[in-house]
């Protein structure tokens, strides 16, 4: 915008300087953003959307030919007799995974958070089994669950409790799988929520002290309502790694018993893609999974924002 630089002399203004700066800026942020859109257009979205292409297609993966038969890998896949055991046992160990990591990350979490003796080895050996592989903790819980010498066997004779089939019998082969998981990354979110509740504020507490409130009203009431953003985190990170679970279901049980027990949409993939050599369809279950993960995700995020 011109200016006048005197009230009496119009001849004469003054024009504004562009910062100079700024293209500088722009170009900087084009030079950090840019490699990070570049390898995530590479890596995530173009498998994406030729994983989707190929879930149109029947294609036996060791052969270069393809036939373009449109829905019908989806339809086959809704009407197919296992689906049904498939969902449920996706359904039933995401959920449980969720909630038993979560409960008893933020429980470990509150006792760790004490001032108690040997606090750093014993938070060191709850976040350990994270970094372990999980066919690892698979191959040494095979152990701990087997119904002839396992550890699990010997605990419950000693209390007068036959063991359970753990490989023979779904129900309880889905429990071994799942607690299995749950043990491997209750680490993870014990050390995120240790961190949220060292973060807190200590004046609330403080307050409800003086206060006189009780331990459970001062968790419920003023604990919790400062970890909701670690645990709005936390559901959204546990919910995807648990769908995507397969080393320690391919190592302990390979989708078995009785064929599908301890099946899940991930393992479907690999299945049918590897070793039935359907590359069409399992990228189709892949899609429909995507998409439901895309749908929890996203529902997560509004509900989110509602309480915002």
């Amino acid at each position: 915008m011109l200016s006048p630089r005197t009230s009496g002399d119009l001849s004469e203004v003054v024009v504004p300087r562009r910062r100079p700066y700024a293209w500088r800026e722009v170009g900087l942020a084009a030079a950090l953003v840019l490699p990070n859109l570049i390898l995530l257009a590479l890596f995530t979205y173009r498998p994406l959307l030729d994983n989707i292409r190929l879930s149109f297609y029947h294609w036996n993966i060791s052969s270069p030919r393809r036939t373009f038969i449109g829905f019908a890998n989806y339809l086959e896949w809704f009407t197919a007799r296992d689906t049904g055991t498939v969902v449920l046992n996706t359904l039933i160990f995401t959920v449980a995974a969720v909630l038993g990591s979560m409960v008893l990350g933020l429980a470990l979490a509150l006792l760790l958070d004490q001032k108690l003796f040997g606090r750093g080895a014993v938070r060191s050996m709850v976040f350990a089994p994270f970094v372990i592989s999980g066919a690892a903790i698979g191959v040494a819980f095979q152990f701990v669950f087997d119904p002839t010498f396992g550890l699990i066997k010997d605990l419950l004779e000693r209390i007068g409790i036959a063991s359970p089939n753990f490989y023979q019998v779904p129900g309880w082969a889905l429990f071994m799988v799942t607690v299995t998981y749950i043990w491997k990354n209750v680490g993870y979110v014990f050390v995120i929520y240790l961190a949220a509740l060292q973060g807190r504020r200590a004046e609330l507490d403080e307050a409800a002290e003086i206060d006189g409130t009780s331990a459970v009203r001062t968790f419920f009431r003023v604990v919790l309502p400062q970890l909701r953003p670690t645990t709005f985190f936390l559901s959204v990170t546990v919910l995807l790694n648990s769908l995507q679970v397969f080393d320690i279901i391919n190592v302990m049980t390979r989708g078995g018993p009785l064929g599908t027990g301890t099946t899940t949409m991930v393992y479907q993939v690999y299945q049918e893609t590897f070793v039935n050599s359907r590359a069409g369809y399992g990228a189709a279950v892949a899609t429909i999974m995507f998409l439901v993960v895309l749908a929890i995700t996203l529902v997560q995020v509004r509900l989110q924002d509602r309480q915002d």
